[in-house]
C-alpha cells in the first residue's frame, strides 16, 4: 500500500526518486477530451451538487442545533428547488451523497434516482480521506458504495471525494472498486486518465475547480474572522465566462453546486440563467457525470 514519505528531511533535501512518487500517485495522462459530442453538440455541460446536508457539521463532531440546521436546509428547500429547475428544462445532472446523508434522506436519493439523476458516491460521513489508514478509508468507501446502491437501486459508478480530499490510497480503493471516474482532482479541464506510477489506469477524470463551486463564494462560518461573501451576480458572471470558455474550446463545462448553498431564493435564479444562457447559446449535450465519462473512455474519436 501507499504511506506517506516522511523522510526527516526537508523537501529540498530529497532524492529524485522521492519527488518523483510523490507527483506520480495519480497523474493525469492522456487527454480524453473527444473530438466529437454525441449529437453533434459543440460543448458538454455536466451539473452536479453535492448534497453534504447535514454530514459537514457531524463530521467535526459539531452538534450545534444551529450547524446541523443549515445543512437540513438543504434537504428541505435546496433539492427541492433544484429538481424543480432540472425538470422544467429537462436537464439531467448528478448528485453525489455522502452516505450517512441518503440514510437520513432516503425519500429524496430514490427521487431523485427515479427522475433520472445520476447518484455517485461522496464519502461516508463527509470525512477526510487524508486523515485515514487505507483500511478505514476503503471500508467506508465501500460501506457508502453498498448504501447508495440499496437507497437507490442503482450502484455508483462514480466518486467524488469529501471536500476533494484525494489521498494518497485513493486511486488504488477506486480500481478495487472498478470505478469509471472520479470527480475530485484538477489537473485540466478537459476529461483526462488518471496515471498511477506512470502506468495508465482506465480511470476516468472529470476534473472539478474551486472557480467553478459555489461554495467558496458563499459559505460563512459564524465564529471565524473570514466570512467570505459574493454577490449572486458576480458568480454568475464568473461561472458564465467559465462556461463561454468551454463552449468556445468545444470541451467540458463541469459545475459543482451544493443544495445548501446555491438553493437558497436570491442563488437558484443565478442557476437559471446560466441553464438559460447556455440554451441560447446552443450546441450543448447536458448529460451526467456517468455518461460524460463513459462517452470518453469508449472512444468517440478522443484525442491522444
Amino acid at each position: 500500500m501507499n504511506e506517506p514519505i516522511n523522510s526527516g528531511t526537508e523537501p529540498w533535501q530529497w532524492d529524485e526518486a522521492v519527488w518523483r512518487e510523490i507527483v506520480g500517485r495519480a497523474r493525469a495522462g492522456r487527454s480524453l477530451k473527444p473530438d466529437r459530442w454525441p449529437g453533434g453538440a459543440r460543448c458538454a455541460v455536466a451539473l452536479s451538487f453535492d448534497a453534504d446536508h447535514e454530514t459537514i457539521p457531524l463530521r467535526d463532531a459539531d452538534e450545534s442545533p444551529m450547524r446541523i440546521s443549515q445543512g437540513q436546509y438543504g434537504n428541505r428547500q435546496g433539492v427541492p428547488r433544484i429538481r424543480r429547475l432540472l425538470s422544467e428544462y429537462r436537464i439531467p445532472a448528478t448528485f453525489f451523497y455522502p452516505a450517512v446523508s441518503a440514510m437520513l434522506h432516503p425519500g429524496e436519493v430514490r427521487s431523485i434516482a427515479d427522475e433520472g439523476h445520476e447518484i455517485g458516491i461522496h464519502s461516508w460521513i463527509h470525512e477526510k480521506n487524508t486523515d485515514l489508514s487505507y483500511e478505514d478509508e476503503r471500508d467506508l468507501t465501500l460501506r457508502a458504495a453498498d448504501v447508495l446502491e440499496r437507497v437507490s437501486g442503482i450502484r455508483p459508478v462514480g466518486i467524488r471525494t469529501a471536500s476533494w480530499d484525494f489521498s494518497i490510497n485513493t486511486l488504488r480503493i477506486i480500481r478495487e472498486m472498478g470505478l469509471l471516474y472520479d470527480s475530485s482532482l484538477m489537473a485540466d479541464d478537459e476529461p483526462y486518465e488518471l496515471l498511477a506510477a506512470d502506468k495508465a489506469t482506465g480511470v476516468v477524470e472529470l476534473p472539478p475547480e474551486w472557480i467553478r463551486d459555489d461554495a467558496v463564494y458563499f459559505n460563512m462560518l459564524r465564529f471565524s474572522s473570514l466570512r467570505p461573501y459574493t454577490a449572486p451576480s458576480a458568480v454568475e458572471e464568473i461561472f458564465r465566462a467559465e462556461f463561454d470558455g468551454a463552449w468556445e474550446e468545444r470541451g467540458l463545462f463541469l459545475l459543482t453546486m451544493h443544495p445548501h448553498v446555491i438553493g437558497h431564493r436570491s442563488r437558484i435564479p443565478l442557476l437559471r440563467r446560466l441553464i438559460e444562457h447556455m440554451q441560447e447559446k446552443g450546441g450543448c449535450w447536458f448529460a451526467t457525470h456517468a455518461q460524460v465519462a463513459a462517452w470518453c473512455r469508449d472512444g468517440a474519436g478522443a484525442v491522444r
